[in-house]
């Protein structure tokens, strides 16, 4: 499969000249409206192969569901950014093939979800788990990681999603000073992984210069975090002209400006405060320009609505 651009973007102008920023859902609602079930690794292996299966099968479609579901309420609140969850399809990636052999019986249906992501013109990206570490000194825990994103890549495969960074994966550098073998790593992954695949700067291993020199090196996008810049860089403001350049700089990692992507969160207690708040009440302001943003804020569909009512108001009048 090569890499497309949905045909709803086809023949726009740039989306940053014509469109205030698209603020994206972050996996579930802050009520019980988009929810979704799971299973523990424990339990599991407590089980006997049929329950496994017919647990397993019962999670997924009932998981698949409330995908359709976010999608729904997605389209009711306008809202055309939506992260699925990384535990979307739980233990799907065990050795017994359980669980993949499953979602490979329901493929049918899960294509449906790209149909109607494409209908809705809605953006679907992943975020997979910290355990997902390109970057580490072990062998083992590498592998376990491309392991992990194979698995991914296959399930956005099977939802009908395109391989490219539309549907983004994206991730963090993982273990610090290990810069080169990231870049090598990276080289090699498989296409279904690499075309998706994008690196985010964090708040301890990897700044963001360091993430976009690797973006740089692979050809891989760069998602900017603001957030995790000021922390990582000890800055008392969005606006810090480093965050400005940052962006921009993250920009043209971009092959596809109009979907550059950013997230933003702000701190719980303190500005620099690592925990994510309830709601956004600052913002870069060279955020303004930016075509899609992740909202990363514990109230998630009301932090949404909250800089609805004020930021971009302000960015109507920019």
């Amino acid at each position: 499969m090569t890499a497309i651009q949905p045909p709803f973007l086809t023949n726009l102008e740039p989306l940053q000249k014509t469109l205030t920023p698209e603020l994206g859902l972050v996996c579930i609602t802050a009520d019980k409206q988009v929810r979704f079930r799971t299973m523990t690794r424990t339990r599991y292996l407590q089980l006997s192969r049929e329950k496994q299966e017919s647990g397993l099968r019962e999670i997924y479609q009932h998981n698949l569901q409330r995908l359709f579901t976010a999608l729904d309420f997605c389209q009711e609140n306008q809202i055309r950014l939506y992260r699925m969850s990384s535990g979307l399809f739980p233990l799907s990636d065990m050795e017994d093939n359980i669980g993949a052999d499953i979602l490979e019986e329901m493929s049918a249906d899960l294509g449906k979800i790209g149909e109607k992501a494409e209908k809705l013109q809605i953006r679907m990206v992943l975020h997979p788990d910290q355990y997902v570490v390109l970057s580490s000194d072990s062998a083992d825990v590498v592998q376990t990681s491309i392991k992990i994103l194979e698995r991914h890549a296959r399930t956005m495969d099977l939802l009908g999603l395109p391989r490219s960074p539309w549907s983004l994966m994206n991730i963090h550098g993982g273990k610090s000073q290990r810069l080169e073998q990231l870049v090598r790593v990276i080289c090699e992954l498989p296409p279904a992984i690499k075309s998706r695949l994008t690196f985010e700067n964090d708040e301890y291993a990897y700044s963001g210069s360091e993430i976009l020199a690797v973006c740089e090196a692979t050809g891989v996008p760069m998602v900017f975090d603001a957030h995790h810049h000021i922390c990582h860089e000890n800055l008392d403001s969005y606006d810090d002209p480093s965050v400005a350049a940052m962006f921009y700089a993250a920009r043209e990692t971009w092959e596809n400006p109009d979907w550059q992507l950013v997230h933003i969160s702000n701190g719980e207690t303190a500005f620099r405060d690592r925990k994510h708040s309830d709601m956004i009440t600052a913002m870069p302001d060279v955020y303004h320009q930016a075509p899609w943003i992740e909202v990363e804020a514990k109230q998630k569909e009301v932090a949404i609505a909250h800089l609805r009512s004020w930021w971009l108001i302000e960015n109507n009048h920019k």
